[in-house]
């Protein structure tokens, strides 16, 4: 199966979101167009521009509002390493179903604290996400709550298709959208939404070169688990490619490029100075990708997404201050 939902799926996500969240902006900064070259005209969408700062709040939202009764008075339980996390811990919050969410042992502690002010039980288990999804798996079927995997689910990624919506809706001539990829949600999202909407549009995915399971993948043809994590940007920390989102990205991206911890840096303080919104790490991705493919983009107008917003106090001083 290439595709694990259908362009139907994402409307009916987006009927489900539209009573808790509203459209985020996508906004045209002169200076990054100068910054990127090659007349390529770029369009930045602030998904940070969301309650929690972050695109996950449409998958939460998706899936919590998806719930059955039964499944709202067990709770629903997830791993995260902040976004996935505050974005269920949101929903929970909105519709009165209690939460869990399970982080990395040393999570960065602004989303930790942000999960927790959302009224979500935190546990801090596991070295990093992979393992911490392992011993949610294994918390859940002792409570008996439900599963919330911030990617394997089919309604996670119809509520992170509703961007693409809002998208080509917002700029209906867009040529193409570069996506920072770590589960996969987000480009499988819109590629469902392009399919049907855009075909002529291409949809270009961006890793960090410190966490190549996925783009690894993608380049051999073959889902890879288990692999090194070694990057900043927690939003695109993935050892994993994942089973619900591999064909579609196999088969329907238009290219796959990672970059380098001092390039997302770079990208960070860049969409600071231009825009005066402050990144995450894989917020600043998008930008860090696009400036790889620009000579393959040249003309062309490009969407890139700030995916999150919540940085770290610590990652941000070393940011500013150049040490990668």
């Amino acid at each position: 199966m290439a595709n694990p939902i259908s362009y139907a799926d994402v409307l009916a996500a987006r009927e489900r979101l539209s009573p808790f969240l509203t459209p985020t902006p996508l906004r045209e900064y002169p200076l990054l167009n100068e910054l990127v070259g090659h007349g390529i005209r770029v369009w930045v969408k602030h998904e940070n521009h969301h309650p929690t700062q972050s695109f996950k709040i449409r998958n939460g939202v998706s899936v919590m509002t998806a719930l059955t009764a039964d499944e709202r008075a067990r709770g629903a339980i997830g791993a995260s390493t902040g976004n996935h996390g505050q974005g269920v811990a949101y929903a929970g919050k909105l519709l009165g179903v209690p939460v869990a969410i399970c982080v990395p042992v040393g999570n960065n502690p602004e989303k930790n604290a942000s999960i927790r002010a959302l009224g979500a039980e935190l546990i801090e288990t596991g070295a990093n996400y992979e393992e911490t999804i392992a011993h949610c798996g294994r918390i859940r079927a002792e409570r008996g709550m439900t599963l919330v995997h911030s990617t394997n689910n089919p309604h996670v990624i119809a509520g992170a298709g509703t961007m693409t919506l809002e998208i080509l809706e917002q700029e209906p001539s867009i040529d193409a959208i570069v996506i920072a990829l770590g589960g996969g949600s987000q480009a499988v999202g819109a590629l469902t939404v392009v399919a049907e909407r855009a075909p002529q549009l291409k949809v270009y995915a961006v890793g960090a070169e410190g966490a190549p399971a996925q783009y690894e993948s993608w380049r051999t043809g073959q889902r890879l688990t288990g692999m090194p994590i070694d990057t900043f940007a927690e939003g695109i920390a993935t050892g994993s490619a994942y089973e619900l989102t591999f064909d579609a990205l196999k088969s329907g991206l238009a290219d796959f490029v990672t970059v380098t911890e001092g390039a997302m840096y770079e990208g960070v303080r860049d969409l600071i100075r231009i825009t005066h919104n402050v990144p995450e790490g894989a917020g600043a991705a998008g930008l860090a990708g696009l400036r790889t493919l620009a000579p393959k983009l040249a003309g062309q107008r490009v969407a890139i997404v700030m995916c999150g917003g919540n940085l770290s106090m610590t990652s941000l001083k070393q940011i500013l201050r150049d040490e990668p």
